[in-house]
């Protein structure tokens, strides 16, 4: 029997698979809907079969569709290795990696992750979801990150996360503030001065609650917002201190911001990878997985 389909229908294929959106699935292998749409009729009509069943606003497998996605995933995944091998292929692939991350997580991973991968795929474009750890694990599990990095997930039945460090709270304040030569301070001492804080929609908010639900702050906050880095910018502005992940805080050179040790207790939280648990992933989103892993990982 002939083969009337190439590999570029059969990642057409996957990424359908994968994100079960036609628009979203075209975004990531750089095609048109109407391409993707082609190329989709033309496996089918190859193989005598229907992949899919299309509704108005989701894009399942049917019976033999799971079947087949299965035997082209090895098959994809077998070529993909190979080809990996090979020095040119790197500096010729394109395509799209979505990573959905905590800001924080952005800010201490990705740039330098970002860099090396650049070096080695300058063709392959990354996309991050910068946003809350809610929206992080959304992204993930209706397909439109490839991945995550997040400090929740760790329980979830349908996620798999891998751990990469951990993290500590500290206090961030300016260097002129009187706590700032201190070498610790304890969370009772930090209530008592002027604090900004988290809103009870962030994910840090709620972690913190649970580890300090024995401890009543001397004074409310004076201001919440909604992310770490919107609450650095007003410690930056002198309305008070913050306790945040020791990650977001900028390097030890910053002009205005510094931090100290938050004890009594230490409050850790684990950053992980998510991943989406029976998902197809994409050698080239792979390749950025492991780096993350190779310079990050605590296990």
């Amino acid at each position: 029997m002939p083969v009337n389909f190439d590999l570029n229908d059969l990642y057409a294929f996957r990424a359908l698979v994968e994100y079960g959106n036609f628009r979203i699935a075209a975004e990531s292998i750089c095609l048109s809907q109407s391409a993707l749409s082609r190329r989709i009729d033309k496996l089918e009509n190859a193989l005598g079969l229907k992949l899919f069943e299309r509704t108005t606003r989701r894009v399942t497998l049917t019976l033999k569709g799971q079947a087949f996605a299965e035997r082209s995933g090895r098959l994809l995944a077998d070529f993909e290795e190979v080809m990996a091998d090979i020095s040119e292929v790197s500096q010729t692939r394109t395509g799209l990696v979505t990573v959905a991350c905590v800001p924080s997580a952005a800010y201490y991973f990705m740039p330098d992750v970002i860099s090396r991968f650049q070096a080695r795929y300058p063709r392959v474009r990354v996309k991050l979801i910068d946003s809350s750890a809610g929206n992080v694990y959304d992204s993930v599990m209706g397909g439109q990150a490839d991945f995550g990095i997040s400090f929740s997930g760790v329980s979830q039945p349908d996620i798999e996360f891998l751990p990469l460090l951990e993290d500590v709270y500290v206090a961030a304040c300016r260097h002129e503030h009187p706590i700032a030569g201190d070498k610790s301070i304890s969370w009772r001492d930090f209530y008592r001065h002027a604090w900004v804080g988290l809103d009870k929609t962030s994910g840090n908010r709620n972690l913190l609650d649970r580890a300090l639900d024995d401890i009543v702050p001397a004074r409310p906050s004076i201001c919440e917002t909604r992310h770490v880095t919107t609450m650095l910018g007003m410690v930056e502005a002198g309305l008070g201190i913050a306790a945040v992940p020791a990650m977001s805080m900028p390097s030890s050179g910053h002009l205005a911001l510094t931090s100290v040790p938050l004890i009594e207790p230490v409050v850790k939280r684990t950053v992980g990878l998510l991943r989406k648990n029976g998902r197809m992933v994409s050698h080239i989103a792979r390749e950025l997985e492991n780096l993350l892993i190779e310079q990050y990982c605590a296990v």
